[in-house]
């Protein structure tokens, strides 16, 4: 399967893909974050900088999506990842 970036709107479409990617990757950190935070690695202040700095890395991809008029666009690139992920998951088994 592909990923379907429209030719009307390559501009839109790349930059839907790109801030999907960052999307991924904020979830990703945000997933260590926790880990860190459960393991009580973290002193209290490295936890509230961590939690401001996660939240303003997500108000700042929002603002760019809105901004930009690609909130549609990242979120069909979410579908299509999505279903490209779960297809290879079945194609392992």
């Amino acid at each position: 399967m592909k990923i379907d970036l429209e030719d009307e709107n390559l501009k839109g479409s790349l930059l839907g893909l790109v801030m999907a990617l960052l999307e991924i990757i904020h979830k990703i950190l945000e997933h260590q974050a926790l880990r860190r935070v459960e393991n009580e690695s973290l002193s209290d202040d490295e936890v509230e900088r961590l939690g401001n700095a996660l939240l303003k890395l997500s108000e700042t991809i929002e603002q760019i999506k809105k901004e930009q008029g690609i909130v549609e666009a990242v979120s069909n690139v979410h579908k299509q990842l999505n279903s490209l992920v779960d297809g290879s998951l079945f194609s392992i088994n």
